[in-house]
């Protein structure tokens, strides 16, 4: 794959599947430009911190880091967010959608044509195409916008509001996929299964035995260096002709929820 010589931003580089993409870009010959709340370098080729739960008037932390970085780069990996926690509903979908939609954003004038964006999904979002009408209200709302109250009106509370930010993230993409196509830029997802990272005993915690259900019905658990060459394909330029398109990489977990829906087995 053709990724020497390439500069990689990556979200959320400090761990987890962002901390297995770092190395596996490294390895193939990029340079890797990590954002993430934790300062942690060995992982990477230049480090800036960022906090996107800092997302409020004038999104200081995001700002902050975009102008610290000098472009350009060539691609851009959003894997920073935050797991099905019992914090503040509002708060999940704030950083797993609005904060990434702000940040790539802004930077997007900082990455050379023909860049490509990966943004880390999930399996979590499956339910996109049945929610699309609740979706669309959300990507409708400005970041001004009161996403508690939205919260409270739709009833997106804790655990739903990890799912549901997965869906408005899934929908984004496609929807803007020929965004930046004058620029040549491609914007891509990637959903994984249940994958064993430092998150997934939160995962566990929220959704207990059927967690805990569906990893054995794909056998194992995925692992951050098996998600990772997914995005690292995204990135390469043998993926040109691939846009607005969601890879999942499950186990094939997909599968199996399509057929527990559509009765194909039966």
């Amino acid at each position: 794959m053709a990724l020497k010589g390439k500069r990689i931003i990556v979200t959320g580089s400090a761990s987890g599947i962002g901390e297995a993409t770092c190395a596996l870009l490294r390895e193939r010959g990029a340079t890797v430009v990590g954002f993430d709340r934790t300062e942690r370098t060995d992982n990477v080729d230049e480090y800036h911190r960022i906090e996107l739960t800092d997302f409020g008037a004038g999104n200081a932390s995001i700002k902050a880091a975009v102008e610290a970085f000098e472009g350009p780069a060539d691609g851009l990996c959003n894997i920073a967010g935050l797991p099905p926690r019992g914090e503040d509903a509002a708060l999940v979908l704030t950083v797993n959608f609005f904060a990434l939609r702000r940040f790539t954003e802004m930077i997007v004038p900082k990455l050379a044509d023909g860049a490509s964006i990966v943004n880390m999904a999930s399996l979590a979002g499956f339910g996109w195409q049945p929610n699309i009408g609740v979706v669309k209200k959300c990507l409708s709302l400005d970041d001004d916008a009161d996403r508690e109250a939205f919260c409270t009106e739709h009833d997106v509370g804790f655990p739903r509001s990890y799912f549901f930010s997965k869906e408005c993230l899934i929908t984004w993409t496609k929807a803007n996929a020929m965004r930046w196509h004058d620029r040549g830029i491609r914007l891509n997802s990637v959903s994984p299964g249940p994958v064993d990272s430092p998150i997934i005993d939160d995962f566990v915690a929220a959704f207990g035995e059927k967690a805990k259900t569906d990893i054995e019905r794909v056998g194992r658990p995925g692992h951050p260096e098996e998600i990772a060459p997914a995005v690292a394909f995204l990135l390469d330029d043998e993926s040109g002709w691939i846009n607005g398109t969601n890879i999942a990489v499950d186990g094939g977990m997909e599968a199996i929820i399509f057929d527990d829906i559509h009765q194909f087995s039966n």
